[in-house]
Formats: C-alpha cells, sequence, structure tokens
C-alpha cells in the first residue's frame, strides 16, 4: 500500500484539462531544476500545485472560476471551443490529446489513469543520464 503523501502528489498532477504533469517537460525540467541549469527562465510546478486550478482554460469558464467542477469532462459543454483550441496546440506540438485523455479519465477513474500514464513513460538510465521517453518526446534528465 502506497503512502497518503504519494497519492496526494500523484493526484495533483491530473489537471482539469486532460494534461498529467508526470508526461510534461517542462514539469519534470522544473522538478529536476534543469530548467535553472540549463539557462532558462522558468519550467512549470503543475496547475493545482500552484493554486492555478487551470492555467489555460480558466478564464473565461464560470464552472472552473467557481469551482463548480473538478475537470472539464464534468462540464455540460464538454468539449467546449476554448478547450478544443487547446486540444489541437497540444496535438500538434506535444502529440497529447486532451480530449480523449478526460475522456479516459472519466471511463477509468483517476488513480487507473495516472497507472497508465506511468506506463506510458520509459525511464532508463543511459551512461549515467536519465533518458525518458515521453509521448515520443525524448528527454534526457
Amino acid at each position: 500500500m502506497s503512502n497518503s503523501n504519494e497519492n496526494i502528489d500523484k493526484h495533483k498532477l491530473v489537471v482539469r484539462c486532460g494534461l498529467w504533469c508526470g508526461s510534461c517537460r517542462a514539469y519534470l525540467l522544473e522538478k529536476k531544476d534543469l530548467f535553472k541549469q540549463k539557462g532558462y527562465q522558468r519550467g512549470c510546478k503543475g496547475c493545482w500545485i500552484q493554486n492555478k486550478n487551470c492555467a489555460f482554460l480558466k478564464k473565461g469558464c464560470a464552472a472552473l472560476e467557481n469551482n463548480e467542477i473538478a475537470f472539464c469532462y464534468e462540464c455540460e459543454d464538454f468539449p467546449c471551443a476554448k478547450l478544443q483550441k487547446l486540444d489541437s496546440t497540444y496535438k500538434t506540438r506535444y502529440k497529447i490529446d486532451l480530449v480523449e485523455n478526460l475522456r479516459r479519465l472519466e471511463e477509468v477513474g483517476k488513480d487507473n489513469w495516472i497507472e497508465n500514464k506511468k506506463r506510458c513513460i520509459n525511464v532508463q538510465n543511459v551512461e549515467g543520464r536519465y533518458v525518458s521517453m515521453i509521448l515520443n518526446v525524448l528527454i534526457v534528465l
């Protein structure tokens, strides 16, 4: 049985729009403090962790602004135009399908969804460096 702190942390990495911070390059680099080491100005600590609730969709969405829903799939307008626009960007840039992630999250529940996402990531120690294949994007940590 895992400890409760681990559960809290992993659940905070599942964000309202269907992203999982555990597969996000900006989050992983921030967590490893590599953004500063590489000279980048900023990374991402995660929406829930920063109490943002939603970095991209919250403005203009009353349901998110008023905390009426926890995830976009709970909204009667799902998938709304704002989410579809963000989804299109993430599909193109990162090969991440937010709408499908949300549908799957609703279908299987948070714990199963997280475990599935973890299995999608292959992390190996290669010559003293951690290499992670995240949704077809190679990250050397």
